[in-house]
């Protein structure tokens, strides 16, 4: 592998974090067309931004991101900030030609998330949106089950991401409590998650029907003052889709016991599937085509070699982890960008999720199911 590409990272906190892990492990646990070097840090807290590079091997530190795009050394940009820095980065990474690496939410709204896309297509990079997920081994093999027809005739899907960090109405005022740094609350940011992987699994949605709820009014700021709350607390979307399937989702950070809960439940005329990411190692499977007498729900351990990405790291049964699909991620993008191949979910796939996510929005504010064009 004597191929490198170095990569410029913006952001240094979560996602900062769990970015860098992959972009580290994904060369010693898969085989790569070139090797990620871990070139620049970015971001605006110099003694904090120095602590996260010298943890994770960053070889250099800047709080001028935007000079560090324009860099000719530089192959790859990697956003991992607030939703509301994407537009502008994404943007500029596009025009300097760099290959991008965005977390999601992908944008404020559908207007940024098309020029974005407008933007990457015209500078023909390689580009991704990390709705992570899709990369668990247990929803691999589910879209495999899916396209394979195993569970015939798609009727339902029922999704559901449910937290619990803001159920304490005292609970500080962050950031992702204010709309113009945002987007929304768990419409936005957990719902993002939610139709992406309806997308991936069901199929495109051509119409929606949203209620939100707002349960807390104002919180107190890092200042101590009391600011307004701007998003929604909680998302309930009724949705069909082009193919004739119904789905619902609800989105809350006020579900007291939920840490990260994202579960559905894909119903058909031949069988069923369910994934909760809180057992993100397990499939349930049922199947009617079973004998009568056999029929109920099994557990399909994900953790065999010839599952997706499982030969990679332990033996059967050693079960893998939310980290290890940003690894995933890092490890597929690298050979896309080699062998100048698109990779999902990229920035066309953001655009159809934001385009479902304005159109939930715009329900809320109406009470009118809104249908949502292709």
């Amino acid at each position: 592998m004597n191929k490198k590409l170095n990569v410029a990272i913006i952001g240094h906190r979560f996602m900062g974090r769990a970015h860098s892990n992959g972009w580290k492990q994904a060369p010693k646990f898969f085989t790569l067309e070139a090797e990620p070097v871990l070139k620049v840090a970015c971001g605006r807290d110099k003694q904090e931004l120095r602590k996260f590079a010298d943890n994770w091997s960053w070889e250099e530190i800047s709080t001028d991101w935007e000079s560090v795009f324009e860099r000719e050394d530089i192959d790859i940009i990697d956003i991992a900030t607030p939703t509301h820095l994407h537009h502008e980065m994404a943007i500029k990474a596009a025009k300097c030609g760099k290959h991008i690496f965005c977390e999601k939410p992908f944008a404020l709204n559908l207007q940024q998330a098309e020029s974005m896309l407008e933007a990457a297509q015209s500078a023909n990079i390689i580009h991704y949106l990390n709705h992570n997920y899709r990369r668990c081994p247990a929803i691999v093999l589910a879209k495999k089950m899916i396209s394979e027809g195993k569970l015939g005739r798609i009727y339902h899907l029922r999704s559901s991401y449910q937290q619990d960090w803001l159920a304490n109405p005292d609970t500080q005022m962050g950031w992702q409590l204010d709309r113009e740094l945002s987007g929304g609350g768990p419409h936005i940011d957990l719902g993002s998650h939610c139709i992406d992987l309806a997308h991936h699994l069901v199929g495109n949605i051509s119409s929606i029907s949203c209620l939100q709820a707002h349960f807390v009014k104002e919180r107190t700021n890092s200042n101590n003052t009391k600011q307004p709350i701007n998003v929604d607390d909680a998302s309930i979307m009724s949705v069909e889709f082009d193919n004739g399937a119904v789905g619902s989702f609800e989105c809350t950070r006020y579900a007291s016991g939920r840490k990260n809960r994202n579960y559905f439940e894909i119903n058909g005329s031949e069988g069923s599937i369910v994934f909760d990411l809180e057992k993100m190692n397990e499939l349930e499977y049922f199947s009617s085509n079973d004998p009568s007498q056999e029929q109920g729900f099994r557990k399909i351990i994900v953790t065999e070699p010839n599952h997706d990405y499982v030969k990679n790291w332990w033996p059967p049964g050693h079960i893998i982890g939310y980290e290890h699909t940003f690894v995933h991620s890092a490890a597929d993008f690298i050979n896309s960008i080699v062998a100048s191949n698109s990779i999902t979910p990229n920035f066309q796939d953001g655009v159809n999720c934001m385009r479902v996510l304005d159109a939930g929005n715009l329900s809320a504010k109406t009470g009118q199911r809104v249908s949502i064009a292709h």
